[in-house]
């Protein structure tokens, strides 16, 4: 299935298919078919009634406008569908039509049909996000030596390697898919409480039911019926949104290093990708647009989800029904994220001679604190710093090395040495424990290389 043209920026062809209409009809289905099962086999309705709705479940009879329609009546889908299907089986065998959706009720359908599809959506997000974390574990190893600046509040700071920067991304990437696989694991349980969460219709077989449905169905079997306690699901949600700020995060920063001015880094570029429509030279970041405007729309969609976990009693008046396109935008928000930094991560181009490039356009001021730092042995911390600023500003205005300036100072000359600011301005010899830092954020990572 297409996607619509108004989701196009907001979903995967895979996820825009998973909440489709057909698909969510045949997950409620689904769940109607699996309780006939069920309950045949435990000897609660007649075999033939489990028969016959299985054989009716066939989802092209059903008219999904009229669906919809009924469904704003009667503020779930599950109660027009119940009776479109009932009738369905009365048409085939009209004695066993009764057995339908014995013991349910309506939100045990729609919620269990969302558990359904948040299942089949977990896989299809994680191999994205594994996608991810194997090229930026290679991407780190490649460009463990490759020297850059590091930015802090947008200006030019010491230097780093963009195998440390890579690592970061890549840590942060893993603990969100972590936190999202746990979270998965935790809410893809079945709903299945009846009236008010007692299943009071089935006497004392409710909980072989309830465990047997679950089975049936591949689901997760909860302590109890969970109508109003929506704490599983803002827990996925919230994951979802931290995950996707990961990745929106990595989408900012090479956005910012693919800006003309800085050109270190570039998406990969095919046919139709990152063009303008009327600058023929532009390579625009599309891929990291894409993963920033899912991470832009997240925040709301989560606290929209949390607004309303505050449900009355045993079943909520706008809470739950609130629910299901709010879940549905948060997945396809995710995977469209995931999908595009998969995407940019496999393909990514560096320019370290630009990176090079842009180090030494600093004048070497970005060693300011590695010189006052040394000059602090000597001088006290708080001369030094004054001396050593006086000299980058000096240095920045006329255009000339930090390095140069410092050795015309004769107090920083004596102090410090020829030699030593003669090797003051060399990248390398200012990383620090980078690399150390970058062999332990990959050093968890689910990820297989032997490149790092």
């Amino acid at each position: 299935m297409p996607v619509r043209l108004i989701d196009s920026l907001a979903s995967t062809e895979p996820l825009a298919e998973l909440f489709s209409d057909n698909s969510i009809l045949r997950a409620m289905l689904e769940f109607e078919v699996a309780l006939a099962r069920v309950e045949a086999k435990l000897g609660i309705i007649p075999r033939a009634a489990a028969e016959a709705i299985a054989s009716a479940s066939d989802p092209s009879p059903f008219d999904t406008a009229e669906l919809s329609r009924k469904a704003l009546l009667a503020g779930t889908p599950s109660i027009p569908l119940v009776k479109m299907l009932r009738k369905i089986v009365a048409a085939r065998n009209e004695t066993v039509a009764g057995f339908l959706h014995w013991g349910a009720t309506s939100q045990d359908v729609s919620d269990t049909a969302l558990i359904i599809l948040l299942k089949r959506a977990q896989p299809l997000i994680e191999a994205d996000l594994a996608r991810i974390e194997l090229a930026l574990h290679e991407f780190s190893g490649k460009h463990k030596d490759t020297v850059m600046l590091g930015r802090t509040l947008l200006q030019a700071a010491p230097p780093i390697t963009l195998g440390l920067k890579a690592a970061a991304w890549l840590a942060a990437i893993r603990r969100g898919r972590e936190r999202l696989s746990r979270a998965f694991a935790e809410a893809l349980v079945i709903q299945f409480g009846g009236a008010v969460g007692t299943l009071a219709v089935l006497g004392e077989q409710g909980v072989n039911v309830a465990q047997e449905l679950a089975l049936e169905l591949g689901l997760g079997f909860p302590d109890a019926p969970w109508h109003t306690h929506r704490d599983r699901l803002a827990a996925l949600v919230c994951a979802s949104g931290i995950v996707t700020g990961s990745l929106g995060k990595v989408a900012r920063d090479i956005s910012l290093l693919m800006q003309s001015e800085v050109a270190e880094v570039a998406e990969p570029q095919s046919e139709d990708r990152g063009g303008s429509s009327t600058m023929p030279q532009k390579r625009n970041p599309i891929g990291c647009a894409i993963a920033l405007a899912a991470a832009n729309r997240m925040p709301g969609l989560v606290a929209s989800y949390l607004s309303a976990m505050p449900q009355e009693h045993e079943r909520a008046v706008g809470g739950s029904q609130s629910e299901w396109p709010t879940v549905a935008a948060v997945m396809q928000a995710t995977a469209a994220a995931a999908a595009s930094m998969a995407e940019i991560s496999e393909g990514l181009t560096v320019d370290p001679d630009r990176m090079r490039q842009n180090l030494n356009a600093t004048n070497g001021t970005i060693y300011a604190e590695k010189a006052a730092i040394l000059l602090a042995t000597s001088l006290g911390r708080d001369k030094a710093h004054r001396l050593i600023e006086q000299a980058a500003n000096r240095a920045l205005l006329e255009n000339r090395q930090l390095s140069e300036v410092l050795a015309e100072i004769p107090e920083i000359l004596k102090c410090l040495g020829k030699t030593t600011l003669e090797h003051l301005l060399v990248a390398e010899d200012y990383l620090g424990s980078a690399e150390a830092f970058r062999q332990r954020l990959l050093q968890n990572t689910s990820a297989i290389s032997s490149k790092s």
